[in-house]
């Protein structure tokens, strides 16, 4: 399945351990070359120089590269894979699991030829943090996926792991390829991880531990060991045990690695019906405990139409951080561990404590209770990148040029805040960006989407049904950093979409604005919806709630866009 990628590894570029001096922040400006000073100037106007420098779009520049002008080169003669907007946008997986995790079972190249063979161009393993795999997992896995990246060249195939955060729940974190990620990720996980630490507990030291190892990856990446690391937290309302204050204390220990959190979880094949009575979809079927944040109602421990509660509801969590002003951004992934209608099992005599992984899988019955999809198979996290290549996506993920879908609702998407009347091919801002105009001037959004045109993998053409745009006010940070919800939120304009095939193109306007605002794209299959947990006058039509045991996914399908910040001045 090539797509006519130009493949670039981008290995590390230099091989000791001190900080450049554009990064050392210890040496004034006055005292830097041209080169040097150019450099910093970019990062400190991006809010990539130093933990925090700038963990808001209120403060001096951007949390991170928002872009829109770097639109690079295509993937090689003749590529063009996805490319709209200016951006190629690459479908990828963040949150991924093999035989060397306790409760999975696949090789690396299995899952990442089903993720090439379900259209994705990167992907992430994510094999759980643990002292077993903080003792062999990490370089045990390390030779899987370098020989995977060698058979596989027109897919990105990234090393992280599951971190066990302390004090919380699990997270994505994984770093640039390079020769040094081994030892990075294995210096992380012993030094960090809530389980190799024994710091499962909500406690203040425990929390302190996290914003540590957050802040760890940070200065790996500023020391040049790696290129580049980024964490994501995973399922982050399935327990109730991401507080609203650890979130914001983990972007602001360093913004430009704390980037954001899984919008939908994955194990999405969990809330289908079947003989045994079945899960809850993304296995989000727990209840409050001793270290649960006691502020979150019992809706936010099951999922809203795949979703987390988190993101699902509209002025909850993810809006009240963005009123904020803060750039955190949302993914969906598979968290595939064992497959749905797979026909294979682990290895005979396997021994996981002694050796770390699995043996590899043979030939078994059909698997008709497990929870999960293949990568690709039903969620795809969409990065628009100047490139095909691994800081490319990064970047891209870093920026917040990322929507996310389940079951290939639609093909293409590109939004833009615009001035008024700027119809120019590629203008405007993308999402994650920040557009700064003059205070009274008239602002639009356009939505550009491509239908879907193929059947999806459960063998139907998905149909978009409707459009809504999400906006609020920017108020700034706030004084209580427990606060989850944003009151000027709302659903402001919903599109019914009538086409079945084809583009379709719509737009709102703010009118000339005078405070600062962000927007945000949601669309649906139509299919389950109900008053959002604010109130039919916040939003009237959103995401159902899950049921366990009677969710198919297939019948319940939405596309969620990171947004887009207005600022007038």
């Amino acid at each position: 399945m090539g797509h006519g990628h130009a493949h670039h590894h981008d290995h590390d570029a230099a091989s000791g351990t001190d900080v450049p001096p554009a990064l050392d922040l210890s040496i004034p400006d006055s005292d830097l070359p041209p080169a040097d000073l150019n450099r910093r100037g970019f990062l400190r106007n991006a809010g990539l120089l130093g933990a925090g420098a700038a963990t808001t779009v209120l403060a001096t520049g951007t949390p991170a590269v928002a872009g829109g002008h770097d639109h690079g080169h295509g993937h090689g003669p003749g590529g063009d894979h996805g490319r709209t907007g200016g951006f190629h946008w690459l479908a990828g997986d963040h949150h991924i699991h093999t035989q060397y995790s306790s409760d999975a079972m696949y090789r690396v190249i299995d899952q990442a030829r089903h993720a090439r063979a379900y259209g994705l161009d990167w992907m992430v393993v994510t094999d759980h943090g643990s002292a077993t795999h903080a003792k062999i997992g990490v370089e045990k896995v390390n030779p899987d996926i370098v020989a995977a990246r060698s058979r596989l060249k027109d897919l990105l195939i990234y090393q992280g792991l599951e971190w066990n955060i302390p004090a919380a729940e699990h997270a994505t974190v994984f770093v640039h390829p390079g020769r040094n990620e081994v030892a990075v990720l294995k210096e992380f996980e012993n030094s960090f991880d809530g389980s190799v630490r024994s710091a499962g507990d909500n406690t203040p030291a425990n929390e302190a531990l996290a914003v540590a190892g957050i802040k760890f990856l940070g200065e790996a990446v500023r020391k040049r060991r790696v290129e580049g690391a980024l964490f994501l937290a995973n399922h982050p309302a399935r327990r109730g045990i991401d507080s609203p204050h650890e979130i914001r204390a983990w972007r602001d220990a360093d913004p430009s690695v704390a980037i954001g959190m899984e919008g939908a979880p994955g194990h999405q094949a969990a809330g289908l019906p079947r003989d045994s009575g079945g899960r809850a979809r993304g296995y989000y079927d727990n209840n409050p405990s001793a270290n649960s944040f006691p502020g979150y109602p019992l809706e936010s421990y099951r999922t809203w139409g795949g979703f987390d509660w988190m993101t699902s509801t509209v002025g909850g969590l993810w809006d009240s951080l963005l009123a904020e002003g803060r750039a955190w951004w949302i993914s969906a992934n598979s968290d595939s561990h064992v497959n749905y209608l797979d026909t294979s099992q682990r290895g005979p005599g396997s021994d996981f404590n002694l050796n770390g992984r699995y043996n590899d899988p043979v030939h078994g019955p059909v698997i008709t209770d497990a929870g999960d999809y293949w990568p690709g198979q039903y969620s795809r996290t969409h990065v628009g990148a100047s490139s095909f290549n691994y800081r490319a996506v990064m970047d891209g993920l870093r920026a917040g040029r990322v929507w996310v879908d389940h079951g290939g609702l639609i093909k293409g998407l590109d939004v833009r805040a615009r001035v008024a009347g700027d119809r120019r091919a590629n203008s405007g801002t993308p999402l994650g960006g920040v557009l700064r105009v003059r205070r009274g001037t008239a602002v639009d959004v356009t939505i550009d989407i491509d239908l879907a045109d193929i059947p999806n993998w459960s063998q139907f053409v998905p149909v978009l049904a409707r459009v809504d745009v999400i906006a609020g006010r920017v108020t700034g940070p706030v004084a209580d950093q427990d606060s989850f919800t944003a009151p000027n939120t709302k659903v402001v304009k919903s599109f019914d979409v009538t086409a079945k095939t084809g583009r379709v193109s719509f737009s709102y306007s703010f009118g000339r604005v005078d405070q600062p605002f962000y927007l945000r794209i949601r669309g649906t299959d139509g299919k389950r919806s109900q008053p959002g947990l604010m109130g039919a006058g916040v939003d009237p039509f959103g995401p159902a709630l899950d049921v366990a045991g009677a969710a198919n996914p297939w019948e319940d399908l939405w596309f969620y866009a990171n947004p887009i910040w207005v600022l007038p001045k």
